[in-house]
């Protein structure tokens, strides 16, 4: 783990207009930076980022947080290879916490791994680009195939020359370990001799999601006789298969800005459909779709539409990667493509115009598609029939995270009706499935799940009543908490003090506070920059929330209102003062409300005439707040 010393470095130098304008091109408009919002489609400019409060809001869509956070949404980093991204832009040293010998290792030999494949890929292409053999062997191919110079440089394609260890010996004189230098799969040992293993072969990078090379696809030129068509990397540190999409990288944006991941089989079906226009595509290498593979896609969109050969292999394929794509709650659809083409050659055949209308209108819902050839295998035959109704039954149950209920039931509507059976028959069967498999994994999972499938989720969207007093208050801790009250307080001590007989309603609200006040008595200083970091992400979405506002007032303001200082003024006693009083009158409004209530219902005197007197020292709180802000707020 990367040590508390090194995250605190990183923070400390971090510029978020420097590293968002990496991505985004910020326009300054007064004291923040405005511009089009790169998680979603807009025409008017709703992302704002405050380089004060180092925190980044959407107004539109709602996407807020800080530098670390902005990396970890836009580019899909984890928590750690933002911090990693971070100290390698600001040139500071990782320092990670204790780690054992054997997490040492592994550490170890995967920065090895990633530097001799970054070493392979500059030779590969070097030797396509600029030699002889690889200009006439590889190159020719390459754009017999349809491919022009500005794709090979971006998927870095390259070429391994005939020679057995011409690329052995480049990497032995560059001093590189022949442990690893087998181990990454770029070499053979015969009779103790390390020989080059992607001999006369086109070199297909494969990247990981940050854009790092970790394994390669080696491809024969023409057709193959004995000798396989590809051959790709042993599994290692940092290449495992199942974990692996070939062209996530360079696909995260399209996908994302889609809502859509296109899946397809091979290399050359990614390069060719990129190369078209068409970049929202991904393959899983000719591979059978995994758990691994399917949480990558979901980490860029819920829609998932397979594009496969129309073949008796391509349906099987399609078929296979069903069950787990509805368990990781993917919205799959399905393209077959015809004429014994594939999505590489059907692209160069029909263009990219065509081919993308071929996708809208034959894009196939998977359940549907899957019960259709189910079907059409059973004939007549009342057992295969049977058999169908199972296996639909027991794809419907994959669809079980509670969000996706009404979604299973659709599907189970329609099933049924195609079927000609009875729905609720069809229920209680894909019931029976989700309990035999919930019982299996963990019987005390069974309840839960069927309380999924019955309770209505509830609407988190509507604010609670007391949300705009509550942030406010918490605002003015997080912007003026350390500064000075009077001789003897704080300001954040004075919130402390006024507040001791409330409490908030939203409990992330008060967590906040919590955890404000708990720092503040450690004598750590607490603010909106230092919580912005906090391990947890609710605290950490809740000051961007609290600190950063749609508007801001002009630097202007001062001139056109003469003999009224707007900015330029420290307003805090006001603003403090203010934000208690309009939180205080929230709160004793509504136990107003509550105290006339229990009036109403009560039948003992004695009680209503403490209830009375309860009414009145409210009553008196209520007119002495009202007074201090010159008005009477609440009705």
């Amino acid at each position: 783990m990367i040590s508390p010393q090194t995250i605190e470095q990183i923070t400390n130098r971090i510029d978020i207009i420097d590293v968002v304008s990496e991505f985004v091109k910020l326009k300054k408009r007064g004291a923040n930076y405005l511009e089009l919002c790169p998680f979603h489609n807009e025409k008017t400019p709703s992302f704002t980022v405050s380089p004060s409060k180092e925190i980044y809001k959407c107004f539109g869509c709602g996407k807020s947080g800080n530098t670390i956070t902005f990396l970890m949404e836009h580019e899909k980093y984890s928590y750690a290879e933002a911090l990693k991204w971070l100290a390698q832009r600001y040139n500071i040293e990782i320092q990670e916490t204790e780690v054992s010998d054997e997490t040492r290792i592994v550490q170890q030999a995967a920065e090895s791994l990633h530097a001799v494949n970054n070493f392979a890929q500059k030779f590969f292409t070097e030797q396509l680009l600029h030699t002889e053999e690889g200009q006439s062997n590889a190159l020719t191919y390459l754009e017999e195939r349809g491919y022009n110079i500005t794709t090979i440089e971006k998927f870095q394609l390259g070429y391994n020359p005939q020679i057995k260890n011409v690329f052995a010996t480049a990497a032995i004189k560059q001093q590189f370990n022949h442990d690893i230098l087998l181990k990454s799969g770029l070499v053979v040992n015969r009779n103790d001799e390390l020989i080059d293993n992607y001999r006369g072969r086109i070199i297909f990078p494969i990247h990981n999601t940050t854009g790092k090379i970790i394994g390669f696809g080696a491809r024969i030129i023409g057709s193959a006789d004995k000798a396989p068509k590809y051959i790709n990397t042993p599994e290692n540190e940092i290449y495992i298969k199942s974990k692996i999409l070939y062209g996530a990288y360079f696909a995260r944006h399209a996908i994302d800005k889609s809502n859509e991941c296109l899946l397809v089989e091979g290399y050359t079906d990614v390069i060719s459909l990129h190369q078209a226009g068409i970049e929202n595509v991904v393959a899983s290498g000719g591979t059978s779709l995994t758990a691994d593979q399917l949480r990558i896609i979901k980490k860029y969109t819920n829609n998932l539409t397979i594009i496969y050969d129309g073949d008796a292999a391509g349906i099987k394929a399609a078929m296979r990667g069903l069950d787990m794509a509805l368990e990781e709650g993917l919205n799959v659809k399905l393209v077959l493509i015809p004429d014994k083409e594939d999505p590489d050659s059907y692209v160069k055949k029909v263009g990219t115009s065509s081919f993308k209308k071929f996708i809208d209108e034959n894009k196939k819902d998977f359940i549907l598609f899957q019960l259709e050839i189910l079907l059409k295998e059973a004939g007549n035959d009342i057992t295969k029939k049977s058999d169908a109704v199972n296996q639909i039954a027991e794809s419907l149950s994959r669809i079980n995270k509670a969000e996706d209920f009404t979604r299973r039931q659709a599907y189970t509507h329609e099933c049924a009706a195609i079927l000609k059976i009875d729905e609720d028959g069809l229920i209680n069967l894909v019931n029976k499935y989700i309990s035999e498999r919930a019982n299996k994994d963990d019987k005390q999972q069974h309840d839960k799940i069927e309380t999924n499938n019955t309770e209505t989720v509830k609407d988190n969207l509507f604010f609670h009543p007391d949300e705009a007093q509550e942030k406010n208050v918490l605002r003015v801790l997080l912007e003026y908490g350390v500064n000075k009250w009077n001789n003897k307080q704080t300001i954040a001590e004075h919130i402390f003090e006024e507040l001791q007989q409330f409490r908030f309603d939203d409990t992330d609200m008060e967590k906040l506070f919590e955890t404000y006040r708990k720092q503040y008595e450690e004598g750590l200083n607490p603010s909106a920059k230092t919580l912005l970091y906090h391990e947890d992400e609710k605290i950490r979405s809740l000051v961007v929330n609290v600190t950063l506002f749609p508007f801001e007032l002009s630097q202007r303001w001062d001139e056109v209102l003469e003999n009224i200082q707007v900015l330029n003024v420290d307003n805090s006693m006001r603003d403090v003062t203010m934000s208690l009083n309009y939180f205080k009158l929230r709160k004793i409004k509504k136990m107003f409300e509550q105290n006339q209530h229990d009036l109403q219902q009560s039948k003992n005197w004695n009680e209503m005439l403490q209830l009375m007197e309860i009414h009145k020292h409210l009553k008196g709180i209520e007119m002495e707040i009202t007074q201090q802000l010159g008005t009477v707020i609440m009705k």
